[in-house]
């Protein structure tokens, strides 16, 4: 076997526990690929034999892109990388391995991770999940050991669910859950029957296709533009937004958008549907069983 067989052999074997990082740091099993691909990439533009510890070296490159990725979401629509039509070209992952991998990894957890920040989203996969050392952690971070592991428990945290039981919640929780079940069947009736005469419901800009600001008063109207909005249904899931029952929509695990309401007594009053990247990233969200 020569030099790029066996480098070739042992990439290949560090694939699957790679694709599983990347696919944990990013909820997407198409970046996770291209991800792995542009660690291939690099891999093949470096010296490998000046290299000691492939697996480890392999992560850290797959934890940079990784973590470039999360930062530029923020700032522009994500482009798949370029360039990987070659003999490694990534496996396409179909709707179908897609959702094999969010059931392995949890839904619940997709969601939560993907309110993390991008660094404590960083370490806490690598550490907690993969039991990478923080000293190795920190210097993709450009942080100390300590700073790390403060990031770490800061998302354990957040995972885990720190927030005091609100007394409340039941009640809230039998409201929105009754909403979203009249949503997925069209229940108009049901609807209104829930709904305050005066409720209010606003959007933001980024949840309507006509990308501006609307809202509504009145139960009547308010159901109606709920049962407009059906074919997100499947895709809903009951959670906690900054301690209050709510919904989410949030395919492969990654919130798009996030329906917050108000409940006085057993009716709802106030609902607010945010779909702005922006405010959606200042939420601390935990998916529903």
């Amino acid at each position: 076997m020569d030099a790029d067989e066996l480098l070739t052999t042992r990439f290949e074997s560090e694939r699957g526990r790679l694709r599983a990082v990347a696919y944990r740091m990013l909820g997407s099993l198409p970046e996770a690929d291209d991800a792995v691909q542009e660690a291939w990439l690099r891999l093949a533009r470096t010296e490998a034999g000046a290299i000691e510890n492939l697996g480890a070296w392999l992560t850290t490159v797959v934890a940079r892109i990784c973590l470039n990725a999360l930062r530029a979401r923020g700032t522009r629509r994500e482009e798949p990388l370029e360039g990987l039509d070659g003999e490694f070209a990534a496996p396409a992952g179909g709707p179908e391995e897609e959702a094999v991998m969010a059931d392995e990894v949890g839904l619940a957890l997709l969601v939560v991770l993907d309110a993390l920040q991008p660094a404590e989203r960083l370490a806490f996969v690598l550490h907690d999940m993969f039991d990478v050392p923080f000293d190795r952690i920190a210097p993709v971070l450009g942080k100390s050991s300590d700073a790390t592991r403060q990031l770490a428990s800061r998302a354990r945290r957040r995972v885990r669910g720190s927030e005091t039981p609100d007394p409340d919640r039941p009640r809230q929780r039998r409201a929105v859950e009754a909403y979203l079940a009249a949503v997925r069947t069209g229940d108009f009736a049901a609807l209104v029957a829930l709904l305050a005469p005066d409720v209010l419901i606003e959007a933001d800009a980024a949840s309507t296709p006509s990308h501006v600001a609307v809202s509504f008063r009145g139960a009547e109207q308010v159901a109606h533009a709920a049962v407009a909005s059906a074919a997100r249904a499947p895709f809903a899931r009951l959670a906690v937004v900054n301690g209050a029952v709510a919904v989410v929509v949030a395919p492969k695990g990654r919130v798009r958008i996030a329906l917050t309401f108000a409940v006085d007594g057993e009716r709802i009053t106030h609902i607010d549907v945010i779909a702005d990247p922006a405010r959606l990233r200042t939420l601390d969200v935990a998916v529903l069983d």
